[in-house]
């Protein structure tokens, strides 16, 4: 839908009357203010979808700066890296003398633990090393930058001249993204009777045992995890949970990550979003996105599932993605503990994409902070490269968890929390899932159809998993094995008859009518055959996702309207969609001639044999961007006859 524009600041800044404030008067008033402004109103959230996430916690993979270790308490810190619950150095330092490393093994977004200044105490002999227990929002941990440096956002806007920005610069550079992780929900548990003592850039303003303006819930800890109010409303683990309710917090929260995106952050990983009610959620995506329209934002839902009815409204009305639990706990079962359905568990998963508006932009995982590693359910290689090879080229955007590459992995009670946080140790760029990485991390930049496309399973059984990602002429297939050697009689790849060259092995091999006959797959095998087809191309491109729509073989969704890149109107020349799955279509549209100009458009159903169906509704608005990439996100309006 179109956003009325904001009023001019000047009489003079449009060119227009005050009753001329429409849409197409600031189009006709081609100043460079009114360019600006639309580029403004009308770019939506930047693609992440080719993107390959890696997640760091700061302090866990390397001391770029050893003179900040100590901090302000230096109790704090165990400088044998023998105490868990301790800081053993990590900062930010350290991230930019490894951005080479990283870059190289085909790591396009670094995900970091929360860079927020800490409490500097223990609580229950923990530090607040994971960055999860925040005492000022608008400040840097001092841990992570240069001792002596100032960590106020507010005293350093202007030169911008910390260590973090210092990363920013670095990362951009190399075309590389930020993603910050932040934490609405909560700021600190009890520490030597202090709790919740929360500072605006060094201003107490809160504290939760002398709460005047109720700033927390004061109701004790979740009882029972069944109880929804509970979930929102009482305190995780401890922890001083904020009261949404009190506009004031609102306001802070608000302003203090407006500050961290003014600063060149690309992304947004939201921590304990069910813990929170999704109006709040919905009030914030929606702010930080005026804010910064390119923003993209994902939340972590603890073991969300497509099963799961209230992560599923989440994903799809709260203005951000999720973090795939549900497939990170099939693969760990399929893969990880060699569960008896095997690859038919993970593909249960895919059957339930159409729960999700957006499930290609999911974000997919094997492992994190919060559970035991891959290798510490499995510690075969060999199987870690399947399943690093899954979420490579599955739908969805997958995140590698700091270590995994090097095969790093602290079994210590069976792995998990806090052993699940080693120290990184080794920078082997020559490791096979290292080499793995950079290649699929590649194919999925350079083939539209493993960041963007359709998934369709073509041989299933607990052991053996083939597929095809599917988008235009673009075509992925994909072969693992998760048992020994085998060989398949036939398998349908969809690929053009001729040699293909697998891109991990670089073995070749023979298809015929579509088909590979006598495939043979070695123990824990992984086959991938890419075949990229022309690209879009355009002065602006469009990626329009519509969704709601229920379609039935020989139905095509098209996107008609007043401009010759839609058929002005012509619904025999409107624009064809992608079909993703029951929910979704997908398309690239390049627009040439209307860029810069207000256009009108609808969606419609070519049917065969049948008249076509149009949605039912006045015409949707849009500005074209000059340049660049955007975004349609629309649901279908039920159609109408022709």
């Amino acid at each position: 839908m179109v956003q009325t524009p904001p009023s001019p600041s000047s009489p003079d800044q449009y060119k227009v009357d005050a009753e001329k404030t429409t849409v197409e008067a600031i189009i006709q008033a081609s100043t460079s203010e009114t360019e600006i402004d639309l580029e403004f109103l009308y770019t939506r959230d930047i693609e992440f979808r080719q993107e390959t996430i890696y997640f760091l916690v700061v302090d866990r993979f390397h001391d770029g700066d050893p003179d900040n270790s100590e901090g302000a308490n230096s109790e704090l810190y165990d400088p044998t890296g023998k105490d868990w619950g301790k800081y053993w150095g990590g900062d930010l330092q350290g991230v930019i003398d490894k951005l080479d490393y990283l870059q190289k093994m085909g790591v396009t977004t670094l995900w970091l633990t929360p860079l927020f200044e800490q409490v500097e105490d223990l609580f229950i002999s923990n530090a607040a090393m994971h960055g999860y227990w925040t005492k000022d929002f608008k400040r840097i941990n001092p841990r992570y930058i240069a001792q002596g440096e100032d960590p106020s956002l507010n005293n350093t806007q202007e030169e911008r001249n910390t260590t973090f920005d210092s990363l920013i610069a670095e990362l951009h550079q190399r075309k590389m993204k930020l993603v910050l992780d932040i934490v609405c929900n909560h700021s600190s548990p009890d520490t030597n009777g202090s709790k919740g003592e929360l500072y605006d850039d060094g201003v107490k303003i809160a504290d939760f045992n002398n709460d005047v303006n109720n700033w927390y819930h004061h109701y004790g800890e979740v009882q029972n995890w069944e109880d929804e109010w509970q979930v929102q409303n009482c305190e995780l683990a401890g922890l001083a949970t904020f009261n949404e309710n009190n506009s004031e917090y609102r306001e802070y929260i608000k302003s203090a990550i407006k500050q961290w995106l003014d600063r060149g952050v690309d992304a947004l990983r939201v921590d304990t979003v069910k813990h929170m009610p999704i109006w709040f959620w919905q009030e914030f995506t929606g702010d930080m996105m005026i804010h910064k329209p390119d923003v993209f934002i994902f939340g972590e839902w603890i073991y969300s599932n497509p099963s799961d009815d209230r992560s599923v409204e989440f994903a799809n009305q709260s203005g951000m993605t999720i973090l795939d639990f549900g497939l990170c706990v099939a693969i760990r079962a399929a893969l990880g503990q060699g569960s008896e359905n095997g690859f038919q568990t993970i593909q249960y998963i895919f059957d339930q994409d159409h729960c999700y508006n957006g499930a290609t932009e999911l974000i997919t995982f094997i492992d994190n902070h919060d559970m035991s590693r891959f290798q510490s359910l499995n510690p075969d290689p060999a199987m870690l490269k399947v399943a690093i090879a899954l979420i490579m080229t599955s739908r969805g955007i997958p995140c590698i968890y700091y270590g995994t590459e090097q095969y790093l992995h602290d079994d210590t009670d069976g792995g998990n929390d806090p052993y699940n946080r080693p120290m990184m140790e080794k920078w082997d760029n020559d490791t096979e899932i290292y080499r793995n990485i950079r290649l699929l991390s590649g194919l999925r930049r350079l083939n539209p159809a493993v960041a963007m496309g359709s998934q369709w399973p073509k041989y299933l059984t607990p052991d053996i998993y083939c597929y095809v990602r599917r988008y235009r002429d673009s075509l992925c297939f994909v072969a693992l094995n998760r048992g020994g050697e085998v060989t398949l009689p036939e398998v349908e790849t969809e690929l053009p008859d001729g040699e293909h060259t697998c891109a991990v092995t670089r073995n070749k091999y023979e298809v015929k009518d579509g088909k590979i006959y006598n495939l043979q797959l070695e123990e824990r095998g992984v086959i991938v055959f890419s075949h990229v087809g022309e690209r879009i191309k355009g002065q602006t491109i469009v990626r329009v996702q519509l969704n709601g729509v229920n379609t039935q073989p020989g139905e095509t969704i098209v996107v008609t309207g007043d401009c010759p890149e839609l058929g002005n109107w012509d619904i025999a020349k409107a624009y064809p969609l992608e079909y993703i799955n029951a929910n979704t279509w997908f398309g690239e549209i390049p627009f040439d001639e209307s860029t810069g100009n207000l256009i009108s458009y609808k969606y419609a159903m070519w049917r065969e044999g049948r008249s076509p169906l149009r949605e039912n509704l006045v015409n949707r608005r849009w500005v074209i961007a000059k340049e660049g990439t955007v975004k349609w996100r629309d649901t279908w309006a039920t159609g109408r006859e022709c």
